[in-house]
């Protein structure tokens, strides 16, 4: 029997030894390979900016020029580049590059697959990718939103002289301008929800066993007092479409490939020329420092616009909490508090907009100061109106 357990306990270890081996047999090919040539995505939407990405596993370091040593075919037929395309790459030994063609998006126009030959050492390396059309939807939307707010950004970045600081500045005007409207509605709507307060208490007070009767009689009061409480919810849904196709924009400003979206009367607009500091700071980089100083500045902004948002009311003010008493079966679900939610805006969320925002480029944050400012001075002219 004793000797039954050792002969397994023997294969058990010889097991766990082959395994390893195994295992340190395989790390160590994939350590030591040659190269290794493959494209950052499988797959492409036109207008594409192909990204072939270069790693170097052995003990030398390699010298790729992009002219002589790669070979782009599309259908066997050969892709041509023009000449300042051509570069020598050197490539230290374990390190990674890539090598870039958004400059050249219009050399991937037609959808299809795209075959990368490289020769090196004489040896071939061969990767693909694949060329497809934007969906319908994403079409309509592109030409729609993102096309034209991208030629709308371009236009300001001509006409303030080639800086990005003032773009921004104007796009979010334009932004706010634009949504106006809704949001002076929201405003309205806000004010005159905050006024009501009290009978919205009578109404949870008599008939917060009953939820059926609760919301009716709630639904009845807004329509009296003519109040939408969901108009926040309609300019969060105007809103988002918007604010993703400005950050899009943004992050992918100096992209090559969003040429493709410019109008005629642009031409060619060299987007090297795009000046994207704000004093020392990088519009279109992060630095923590500079999150930091510009979060503070957001946060005190928003800290006056919320302040100014909220009806100050020096009365003692008493808010039901429902709770479930004894013997009751049922009762109706709990209700917020205004008091924590007005302390929950007025001093958590500038924190919560760190929180969600810290690393983020610094121009979100210009974008952020002027929309609040602008939110700022509007949120004044409701006041009076609601005064009135």
């Amino acid at each position: 029997m004793k000797e039954k357990i050792l002969n397994i306990l023997i294969v058990f270890l010889l097991t766990i030894l082959l395994i390893d081996l195994f295992s340190w047999n395989k790390e160590l090919e994939k350590n030591s390979g040659l190269l290794v040539f493959k494209m950052q995505e499988s797959t492409y939407t036109i207008p594409a900016s192909p990204v072939l990405l270069i790693e170097n596993n052995t003990w030398k370091d390699i010298v790729f020029n992009t002219c002589n040593d790669l070979v782009v075919n599309f259908s066997w037929e050969k892709v041509l580049f023009s000449d300042d395309f051509c570069s020598d790459l050197e490539i230290k030994s374990n390190t990674k590059t890539s090598v870039e063609f958004n400059k050249y998006y219009d050399n991937f126009a037609r959808t299809w697959i795209y075959n990368f030959l490289i020769k090196l050492d004489w040896k071939d390396y061969i990767t693909q990718t694949e060329i497809e059309n934007k969906w319908a939807i994403t079409k309509l939307f592109v030409w729609l939103l993102y096309a034209p707010l991208y030629n709308l950004t371009i236009f300001f970045v001509e006409i303030f002289w080639n800086s990005l600081w003032w773009s921004i500045v104007a796009i979010t005007i334009v932004i706010r301008l634009i949504l106006l409207r809704p949001q002076h509605k929201m405003m309205i709507s806000q004010r005159k929800l905050q006024a009501i307060q009290p009978k919205i208490k009578e109404i949870q007070e008599k008939y917060k066993w009953n939820n059926q009767m609760l919301w009716m009689e709630m639904m009845k009061l807004y329509k009296e007092e003519k109040v939408n409480p969901f108009w926040s919810c309609w300019l969060l849904l105007i809103q988002m479409p918007i604010l993703l196709v400005v950050y899009n924009i943004f992050i992918t400003i100096k992209d090559y490939s969003n040429v493709y979206y410019l109008y005629d009367f642009f031409g060619k607009y060299n987007l090297d020329a795009i000046w994207h500091d704000f004093f020392w700071i990088d519009l279109l980089w992060y630095w923590w420092l500079t999150g930091l100083l510009l979060w503070l500045v957001v946060a005190i902004i928003q800290y006056v616009q919320v302040k100014l948002s909220l009806i100050q009311n020096n009365t003692n003010k008493t808010w039901v909490v429902l709770e479930k008493k004894k013997d009751e079966k049922d009762y109706s679900s709990f209700m917020p508090d205004p008091e924590f939610l007005n302390k929950f805006m007025l001093y958590w969320l500038p924190v919560m907009v760190w929180v969600f925002t810290y690393s983020l480029l610094a121009w979100v944050w210009i974008y952020w100061w002027i929309s609040t400012l602008f939110t700022i001075f509007q949120q004044l002219i409701v006041n009076k109106i609601v005064k009135k």
